[in-house]
């Protein structure tokens, strides 16, 4: 499972996901991405943990000083240096979400979404904090996941995933409560709200949950 979006899902795999996601799905990527640029000023360095091609990385790039994008998947990456190629201010680098080769309290933003905190499938509470551990005091880190609201959607964006090769068969059985499960062994699960404060409560940091879009559920973490 670690390595599925490393190998099976990745790269010009990967964007194909993007490319045919329906219009409702195409509405969830833009309120995620329109409510992370709203918390950002010109000169912020921001790192986004598995940034795959750098689907989000133009957007953002044109509100930050610096965008660090880190992913797992070297073919991933590689396509990313060429979508990304004339944009000055990112870096795309290979990297472990849960063993970050920064100092401390570097950056103003760390951006965690689509359901990164589940799809990773590191140990979360360790991403957490390692995650507020590069952000600075008064800086935000944010995590998304799914709203249980959007299932009926996300589930038809898997059926048309499944149907083009790019993930296995769904196996319906076994596809309930916010977790799609394919017979090729592949399943993506959400945290809900009750998780996040579980995941968050030990931090010392300001946090907040709420929806977005009736699809998005943000986990807002600002460290002290």
């Amino acid at each position: 499972m670690r390595g599925y979006y490393s190998d099976t899902l990745s790269a010009q795999r990967l964007k194909q996901v993007y490319e045919i996601a329906p219009p409702r799905v195409q509405q969830y990527l833009t309120a995620e991405v329109e409510h992370v640029l709203q918390y950002l000023t010109p000169g912020d360095w921001v790192l986004e943990l598995g940034c795959g091609y750098g689907r989000m990385i133009p957007e953002l790039s044109k509100k930050t000083g610096k965008i660090i994008g880190i992913d797992t998947s070297l073919c991933s990456l590689l396509l990313g240096e060429e979508f990304l190629s004339n944009i000055q201010n990112c870096y795309l680098t290979c990297m472990n979400a849960v063993q970050l080769a920064f100092p401390n309290h570097v950056f103003d933003m760390v951006v965690c979404i689509q359901n990164g905190i589940s799809a990773f499938h590191v140990d979360q509470k360790e991403l957490l904090r390692e995650s507020i551990r590069v952000t600075k005091p008064g800086g935000v880190a944010l995590f998304s996941s799914y709203s249980a609201k959007f299932w009926e959607d996300r589930l038809d964006w898997f059926r048309l995933q499944s149907e083009a090769g790019l993930v296995g068969e769904i196996d319906f059985e076994k596809t309930v409560n916010g977790e799609i499960v394919c017979k090729d062994g592949f399943t993506a699960t959400t945290v809900g709200p009750g998780k996040f404060r579980l995941l968050t409560e030990e931090l010392d940091a300001d946090v907040r949950i709420f929806e977005v879009d009736e699809s998005s559920l943000f986990c807002e973490i600002m460290p002290h």
